[in-house]
């Protein structure tokens, strides 16, 4: 398969397949030898000649060598073809672990109870949630189970994929937060229903202090230079007038005589 590469002769550059078409057998091969042996001394000897400058292998090592501080549109095309294929093989073998995990959390999250007891300030927070859930999961055809691990999910989400930044995990962050104490003020007791959703909210502040990083409510102003500068500037014209030859002088005065 020949190659458009040519070295510094002008030359065409064989491959290393067309090396080892043109590659005679060696000599020293009698010809009723082993056709294992003929073709191995053929592949020793078109390596050692596609390594040799200006052959195959020398100048695609070349081509990977200056790859190192060459830009990407300078780089050659099997080099950004290989790049590209590690690249999306990588995504897609990370797209599948993510996948894997996620549901491997959330088949672990659905296997607890929705309804279980909970103790301390966490309980207090939890308990409603599990109570309002399970409420209403009895007029839903979803399992009170189910309910309780999506709601997990969602803010475990929010507060990783707001502490990197982003704005989608920001968003499902308030909404879950905005939830959780609309569902704890409804079904926590009546006579410690303040406390339990003050409580809650204060824990949803602490945790928005990772999730909402970096968040600020300031204005950015982005000062860019002008790409064109105008400097005006005044450019006045002043006409000399030729001065009169000595020769034309009328009187002492230089006085021209009016002309009809």
């Amino acid at each position: 398969m020949p190659t458009n590469d040519k070295p510094a002769n002008g030359q065409e550059n064989p491959s290393f397949f067309d090396r080892l078409d043109q590659t005679p057998p060696p000599p020293a091969l009698e010809p009723g030898g082993k056709h294992g042996t003929r073709l191995l001394a053929r592949l020793r000897t078109a390596w050692k000649e596609s390594w040799e400058e200006g052959g195959f292998l020398y100048q695609r090592w070349e081509e990977v060598f200056q790859a190192r501080h060459a830009s990407w549109h300078e780089i050659t095309t099997w080099i950004k073809t290989a790049a590209l294929f590690a690249g999306i093989s990588l995504i897609v073998i990370l797209a599948d672990t993510v996948g894997g995990i996620a549901s491997a959390t959330l088949k672990d999250l659905s296997t607890v109870p929705a309804t279980g007891a909970g103790s301390g300030l966490w309980g207090t927070v939890d308990h409603p949630v599990r109570e309002y859930l399970a409420d209403q999961a009895a007029h839903l055809s979803v399992t009170p189970a189910a309910l309780y691990a999506f709601w997990q999910l969602t803010g475990l989400l929010g507060l990783v994929g707001g502490f990197f930044g982003s704005a989608g995990a920001r968003i499902a962050w308030l909404l879950f937060g905005l939830g959780s104490l609309a569902m704890i003020w409804s079904a926590a007791p009546a006579g410690g229903r303040a406390a339990a959703t003050g409580l809650a909210a204060l824990m949803w502040a602490l945790a928005s202090i990772f999730a909402l990083r970096g968040l600020t409510l300031r204005p950015i102003v982005h000062n860019h230079p002008p790409q064109y500068q105008f400097n005006p500037a005044l450019h006045l014209h002043a006409t000399i007038p030729t001065p009169t030859p000595a020769g034309d002088d009328l009187g002492p005065d230089n006085i021209h005589p009016l002309q009809r």
